[in-house]
């Protein structure tokens, strides 16, 4: 009889080792990376308050560019990867830990990017940040590459979870771009509980989330699922000209200019010349303020394509932050701008310009759906899930995060 039970309490044992494990990685992450999104989310509020109230700091943007490249290229080569790199040790995690100073690197670089004026999202930031904390784990907890990945892609959940607020959101979209890794049902607890974790303590922080509000939602109808299909086709279009483009001129900026802090001295100047051709900063950093005022009023019909260049321009010169919440800018002008032309609620088209251009950017339709359900109401899924899909279809292959 105790040669048979022996089998059994070992496999118990063994079971109860790897959920303890889990436990406490889970709490781990969620609280390491909710913490630092607060951090993160916290200071970028006080940076960007204060370049509103310095516009002139947006002069300086060039050589803020070249000491952010010079220090990346003395002390962050291996990090310059950023998401990329993430990604791409989640496919082959047999490679080296992530360097934790990645972590601070993006953390700094992006602060300076958005006080000094650059047009740049945080996603990128959260995710990163959140990434190469949660790897350092690896090596002390003993993970096996399978484990490590689980780790890895719990903590762009985490990250997403916590830096918009959106943890059901964050869990399907750390899954969907990683949607060549099989799907195991290992994997959905830790993700799904690291992402909810790291939303309650950054809650718990006393950071907010900005709201959004729709005000008036319409019954669905043929007529409307078509005018919402034209609208996502839009928003398609939209996601893959910023996808081609911003691969174009960061292949450029590459080809053109060999040391890569020149390139954030260069694109910075660039950068510079065009905001004083604007004439005003609306465009300079996330520009949440703009995207909460289109939800209730019309707006410039060129704004979504001045957002969509000054991005285009930051980012590619190596500027850090995150394509993001530019892409949620570019996507709530363009809904906003159609809405003259296409007979829907101007709030609705907004709002669905918001999530489908970065389902169509990032190719994460189903995240996005679960993203306006989160921010807007379930009453909005209908028309999100048309408007998602479509752009997503109409996108093309590439999207932000493939070389």
């Amino acid at each position: 009889m105790s040669l048979l039970q022996t089998p059994t309490t070992h496999h118990n044992y063994s079971f109860f080792q790897r959920l303890l494990k889990w436990i406490i990685l889970c709490v781990l992450i969620g609280f390491c990376s909710g913490s630092a999104a607060a951090l993160f989310l916290y200071t970028l509020d006080l940076v960007t308050d204060f370049r509103e109230t310095h516009v002139w700091m947006v002069a300086l943007l060039p050589i803020a560019g070249l000491i952010v490249g010079w220090c990346y290229h003395r002390f962050g080569q291996h990090t310059e990867g950023g998401n990329k790199l993430l990604l791409a040790t989640i496919q082959q995690p047999t490679q080296k830990t992530i360097p934790w100073i990645m972590a601070p690197l993006i953390y700094a670089g992006t602060l300076i990017t958005h006080v000094f004026g650059g047009s740049a999202g945080r996603e990128g930031t959260a995710l990163q940040m959140s990434g190469a904390i949660a790897d350092q784990l690896s090596k002390p907890f003993g993970l096996n590459p399978e484990d490590r990945r689980i780790l890895l892609i719990a903590s762009i959940a985490a990250g997403f979870g916590a830096v918009f607020g959106t943890p059901l959101a964050g869990f399907i979209f750390a899954l969907e771009i990683n949607r060549k890794i099989p799907l195991r049902y290992a994997m959905i607890i830790p993700v799904l509980t690291t992402s909810l974790l790291a939303d309650l303590v950054t809650r718990l922080w006393g950071i907010p989330h900005t709201s959004y509000t729709i005000d008036l939602i319409p019954s669905l109808s043929w007529l409307n699922a078509g005018y919402t299909i034209v609208a996502g086709a839009a928003f398609g279009i939209c996601a893959f000209l910023f996808v081609q483009l911003m691969h174009v001129t960061t292949q450029q900026f590459k080809k053109r200019i060999a040391y890569p802090p020149f390139r954030l001295l260069i694109g910075g100047v660039i950068v510079v010349l065009l905001f004083g051709c604007i004439g005003n900063s609306k465009y300079m950093g996330l520009g949440i303020p703009v995207i909460v005022e289109s939800f209730s009023q019309q707006m410039e019909l060129y704004d979504f394509a001045l957002k969509m260049i000054l991005t285009i321009l930051t980012l590619s010169a190596g500027f850090k932050g995150g394509e993001v919440t530019p892409l949620f800018f570019i996507g709530a002008l363009l809904g906003n701008a159609l809405s003259i032309w296409i007979p829907l609620p101007l709030s609705i088209l907004t709002g669905l310009g918001f999530v489908a251009v970065f389902a169509g950017a990032t190719h994460a339709p189903l995240a996005c759906m679960m993203m306006a359900m989160e921010l807007f109401g379930k009453e909005v899924l209908p028309y999100a899930a048309i408007a998602c899909v479509m752009a997503y279809v109409v996108s093309g292959k590439k999207n932000i995060y493939q070389e």
